[in-house]
């Protein structure tokens, strides 16, 4: 840890915070905004006129209390982290009073909503802002403490009850940022603004988890608990339909992201342990999806056959994986940028003879609609609601159940691939390929391998996407699809599996969340994309292979280049004592 000398003496910066944590705890008691505006009332009685009851928060003002109350208590107490803490604390309250301030002057027409006018105040906003900037300012200039190691060996019941808790309290954040604003974004017009207000909140939580080192607590409790922490996190995916967010709009969004993450784990395999960059790897996805609308009995399909499901899948993954070693084939001669063109030359050959129905097999412009909808063993079809331990549960809540047994499955896979002598040989060509096969390292059978395992996992995929959407057409798989798989990869941590899923979640949940904005969602999608790759190259949960590479940290998050752990000095040799004679 570097010392640096703080213009700020370290008694002033216990005011500041002391400060900024007090007056974020005042913003959140005071009015927001000093009249009605024109799409009504901004939310949780922040409105002047509404203003009757300060106590009784609700929304975004509760949780900026929250988050004031845990700043008091880590300004004044001496915690470990103190100040990483602080500082995470600071941009997330920050970030809440600046969403409110910029949209509440903007749809009331000026700084009058948010300041005074007409003989009323509201400095809510106002408030929170200075709060965020003083708690901001008494972290900087000094040294950030290292996140502290909790003990992680524990007994076994404890150590299950610990993970039992936080993956329950994951469940619980998922469930309420799918909520946040509403469902689906349609029932408060100020849904965006609310979202993004929820996302500061919630990044302030994390940070301060994080600057405590109960994050990388809990995921050391993990690793040493794998198959353990594994069950659990199925069953917290299971139990999501039983939460707020269990409506039929984001049972059909989970299964959507459900479907593109099992394929983004596959495209792991080219992209994350091999190395090699496929700009086309959603044509593999059609390719399953096109087999099994063929063969599952549509009306529209010219071969009219109709077999059962996992017969479907089967053909599909075969199918897939055979194109995807033709696709393989050329990296025995390319590589690079090159490679790069043929597999993007490879999708858009897939889309253009998918458009002019080729073969009779994917209806061109018209699509293949009708594709029967898979059924349960009582004869229940997978679209349709269930009742379950009471619960009346949405239409389409089987074919989440059945993404999420697919997602398991390709983890599964994934994960023997990773750690399997094969996996640590992609692994050494994406390194370095020459070196490789220097050491005796058959790389050309190796590539093929990653794009037909690769092949085979969205052909997988695209079997559950055809009969789960009901249409498959061409629309379905174009370039921006490859891109945005690509992007999932890279944003969660390439050779990361629960990397692949989480990029996949947010590509497909922050567009859903922000449609509120209309035109405006795909530019603050952008900037948050190149915020996060500019300040987190490695991803959002990298493997140890890319946390060495673009972080230059070990899987504990110590600098490779330190000699040894904060507070600790390095042994020093002993002089060797000569005996007198």
């Amino acid at each position: 840890m570097t010392e640096t000398k703080s213009f700020l003496s370290p008694s002033i910066a216990r005011v500041l915070g002391i400060v900024g944590a007090v007056l974020a705890i005042v913003g959140a008691l005071l009015p927001w905004a000093t009249f009605v505006l024109n799409k009504g009332p901004w939310p949780d009685k922040a409105t002047l006129q509404f203003f009757d009851a300060p106590f009784e928060l609700t929304g975004f003002r509760w949780e900026l209390l929250l988050v004031g109350i845990v700043a008091v208590l880590c300004a004044v107490i001496k915690v470990p982290g103190q100040r990483r803490i602080l500082r995470g604390l600071g941009v997330g309250i920050f970030v809440i009073g600046l969403v409110h301030f910029i949209f509440i002057s903007a749809e009331g027409g000026g700084l009058g909503a948010v300041t005074a006018a007409d003989g009323s105040s509201a400095f809510g906003s106002v408030a929170t802002l200075v709060a965020g900037v003083l708690l901001v300012l008494s972290t900087i200039g000094q040294p950030l403490e290292e996140v502290p190691q909790w003990n992680t060996k524990l007994p076994l019941p404890v150590a299950y009850l610990g993970l039992l808790v936080s993956f329950g309290v994951l469940l619980y954040l998922v469930s309420l940022t799918l909520t946040a604003g509403g469902q689906g974004g349609a029932a408060n017009p100020y849904s965006g603004p609310i979202f993004l207000s929820f996302l500061g909140f919630g990044g302030a939580l994390i940070a301060a988890a994080a600057g405590l080192g109960i994050l990388k607590w809990i995921s050391r409790l993990s690793e040493q608990h794998r198959a353990f922490s594994v069950i659990v996190l199925l069953l917290c995916a299971f139990l999501l339909p039983f939460t707020d967010a269990g409506t039929e709009y984001w049972m059909t969004v989970a299964a959507n992201i459900g479907v593109y993450a099992a394929t983004a784990i596959g495209l792991n395999i080219v992209v994350g342990l091999a190395g090699l960059l496929d700009l086309g790897y959603v044509a593999f996805l059609g390719i399953g999806a096109f087999v099994a609308a063929n063969l599952s009995g549509a009306a529209a399909s010219s071969l009219g056959i109709h077999l059962p499901f996992y017969l479907v899948v089967i053909i599909s993954a075969a199918i897939a994986g055979i194109f995807g070693a033709i696709v393989g084939s050329p990296t025995l001669r390319v590589r690079g940028d090159y490679l790069a063109i043929v597999t993007l030359a490879f999708g858009e050959i897939f889309q253009i003879a998918a458009r002019n129905n080729i073969g009779g097999l994917t209806g061109g412009s018209n699509a293949i609609p009708n594709i029967p909808p898979l059924q349960w063993f009582d004869g229940t079809a997978y679209n349709e609601s269930i009742s379950l331990f009471g619960v009346q549960l949405p239409s389409g809540v089987l074919y989440y159940f059945l993404i999420i047994l697919l997602i398991g499955a390709v983890m599964a896979v994934f994960a023997n691939l990773k750690n399997s002598r094969m996996g640590r040989a992609w692994i050494a060509i994406r390194e370095d390929e020459d070196a490789a096969r220097a050491m005796g390292i058959k790389t050309g059978k190796a590539k093929i391998l990653a794009f037909l395992c690769g092949a085979i996992l969205a052909g997988i995929a695209g079997a559950v996407f055809a009969h789960k959407t009901s249409t498959v057409g061409y629309e379905s798989f174009l370039f921006m699809e490859s891109v945005t798989l690509l992007a999932a990869v890279i944003l969660g941590g390439m050779g990361s599996i629960p990397g692949a899923v989480l990029g996949a979640s947010l590509l497909f949940v922050l567009p859903e969340k922000l449609r509120a904005f209309s035109d405006y969602r795909l530019l603050l999608f952008g900037l948050a994309l190149i915020l996060i790759m500019r300040f987190r190259p490695q991803g959002l949960i990298p493997d140890r292979h890319r946390r060495a590479e673009l972080a230059g940290e070990d899987a504990e998050g110590h600098a490779l280049d330190e000699g040894a752990p904060p507070g600790e000095e390095p042994e020093q040799p002993k002089p060797q004592e000569v005996p007198a004679r």
